[in-house]
């Protein structure tokens, strides 16, 4: 059964507004978020019912890339419009019929609560995990700020807030449930990660001898930073292959980046190459 929300962001004082001030909108935009791999994507698909959703109506096994150029726009126009002027409906209005039966016979829909705000939780902890990972190591309160953050961003999309957490501290204890008991290695996330040990598929576009040339280089960098940028536990669902020697290389890359000469020279390039160009309309607008 789904539900729209009743109150909207205004109306609550339990959370904190996006803008030019928030920090949602400083790092969820960056462009080095890339560094993080798909982590998002393949843990929204380790919850059965999305990732069932994905498989009974989605392009994503024809066509990964158009799935996610048609996904992500609006959301990013979600988390930088106005709270007047954004896209969260559309997202939501996106996913009403994607709705269907699950292997057990048991009715699975895009918006059902629980099923619609673990998508979101998953953008909210890819915040978190960018910032924290790859640009400064977060205080507490740099924390509860980003998620209070977030519950605005969430009601944004006009449905049941009903299973979003209080607070951070809620949150972290809401994630280790699903990551520890409801997640599992569903097909679509199998195959959302397969190109880890199979290599990824020449991309449209690219001429076959100029991907014989890229692939041995881009290969094993994409399944460094995807597994690397796994929790353990979806790793461990995943049969992702890891090591020690790859974990200790994995967070000597990740100190690099936060490290203080990186960051210096990243925060004096232009904003066109440090944002995409959502976010950058957004401060624009702001």
């Amino acid at each position: 059964m789904t539900e729209l929300a009743e109150n909207t962001p205004e109306a609550l004082d339990d959370a904190l507004p996006l803008g030019p001030d928030s920090l949602v909108w400083k790092y969820f935009g960056e462009n080095r978020m890339f560094l993080i791999g798909p982590r998002p994507a393949v843990l929204q698909n380790m919850l059965a019912e999305l990732g069932q959703g994905v498989l009974d109506h989605s392009v994503f096994f024809s066509d990964t890339a158009a799935r996610v150029k048609r996904s992500l726009p609006p959301i990013f126009m979600t988390v930088y419009g106005s709270e007047d002027d954004n896209r969260g409906t559309q997202v939501r209005d996106f996913h009403k019929e994607i709705k269907g039966d699950m292997p057990d016979g048991k009715r699975y829909h895009a918006l059902d609560p629980e099923t619609y705000y673990w998508a979101h939780a998953t953008f909210v902890e890819q915040v978190l995990y960018f910032a924290d990972t790859f640009v400064k190591r977060l205080t507490d309160a740099e924390k509860e700020q980003i998620y209070l953050e977030s519950k605005t961003w969430y009601r944004r999309y006009g449905v049941s807030d009903r299973p979003m957490p209080d607070t951070y501290a809620d949150f972290v204890q809401y994630w280790d449930r699903m990551m520890n008991e409801i997640l599992v290695a569903h097909k679509t996330a199998q195959y959302g990660v397969g190109y880890v040990t199979k290599g990824f598929p020449r991309p449209k576009g690219v001429h076959p001898l100029a991907w014989k040339v890229i692939a041995p280089v881009f290969n094993p960098l994409a399944a460094f930073l995807t597994t690397g940028g796994m929790p353990p536990q979806a790793r461990d669902m995943l049969n992702l292959p890891w090591s020690d020697r790859k974990e200790k290389a994995y967070q000597a890359f990740a100190a690099f980046w936060r490290s203080r000469p990186v960051n210096w020279l990243w925060d004096r390039l232009p904003m066109s190459l440090r944002y995409n160009k959502y976010a950058i309309q957004g401060y624009a607008n702001a």
